[in-house]
């Protein structure tokens, strides 16, 4: 029989890692209209996030705010543990990217320049052989070299995955990243972004409107309703609770009517 004083105690807990980003009662008013209800979130490192919504949801706005693009009305934003409302801000912005379909790269440039000025934008150490590195993941070796504005609308989503993926970044924020891609583009997108993911161990704060998409690729999901906060939780359990059958169908419920879903209340911090 061993000697208790002999007997190794088992290893506490390890605490879970710091959110990675953490909004604290984050709201938005232009005038007289409320973009953004006061909403309380964190993302912790390596997590896919789903952030859905109908168009004016509040979804860009949201995106707007913790980039420093656009003023918050109320609230607190820390990304990377950097107070995004102080001058601060430039250093978790130089550990984080943003792609959107939306957003085009100058189009007289090549995109293999493009992707030069954004690297020394970045800071991007050993730029050729990432760029070489991006041309291999992603496939850009048919349009590296041509001109951003001569690319199909596909290949131009394809060009802003790559700068979005340039620096290695720590949070990657993507609105719409498949918009504009056909159904086997956008399969390879998302795998692109999950290999990617697991080999950096990177967050991903997804806003779209493919619903399918989410459900593959996201563990947590936020759906908003002009600017409140409508469901919160992973999508299956979103989804049974509801009684759909699908993310779709309840995006759809909840367009329509979102007093069906009674739990979580529309208007509530979360996390």
């Amino acid at each position: 029989m061993k000697n208790p004083s002999d007997i190794t105690p088992p290893a506490p807990p390890t605490p879970p890692a710091p959110p990675i980003l953490n909004l604290r009662n984050l709201s938005k008013r232009f005038g007289a209209v409320t973009a953004l209800h006061p909403i309380s979130l964190s993302i912790r490192k390596g997590e896919i996030f789903g952030l859905l919504g109908s168009n004016g949801a509040g979804k860009t706005t949201m995106i707007g705010m913790i980039l420093g693009l656009i003023t918050p009305t109320t609230g607190e934003i820390r990304l990377l543990g950097c107070d995004m409302t102080k001058n601060s801000r430039a250093k978790a912005l130089a550990r984080v990217n943003f792609q959107s379909p939306y957003v085009e790269l100058p189009k007289r440039l090549t995109l293999r320049e493009n992707l030069n000025v954004f690297g020394k934008l970045y800071g991007v150490p050993n730029l050729r052989d990432r760029i070489g590195e991006l041309e291999e993941e992603i496939g850009l070796h048919h349009f590296l070299d041509r001109p951003f504005g001569s690319l199909s609308a596909g290949q131009r989503s394809i060009a802003g995955l790559a700068k979005a993926l340039l620096n290695k970044p720590e949070i990657l924020f993507l609105d719409e990243p498949t918009a504009s891609l056909d159904p086997d583009m956008a399969a390879r997108a998302r795998e692109i972004l999950m290999n990617y993911r697991a080999r950096e161990n990177a967050s991903v704060f997804l806003a779209s409107h493919n619903m399918r998409e989410v459900e593959e690729m996201c563990s947590d999901v936020l759906l908003l309703h002009q600017g409140e906060i409508a469901a919160r939780g992973d999508p299956r359990g979103l989804i049974t609770r509801a009684g759909a059958s699908s993310l779709e169908e309840l995006f759809i419920q909840i367009a329509r009517d979102p007093a069906r879903l009674e739990s979580p209340p529309r208007r509530q911090a979360v996390r």
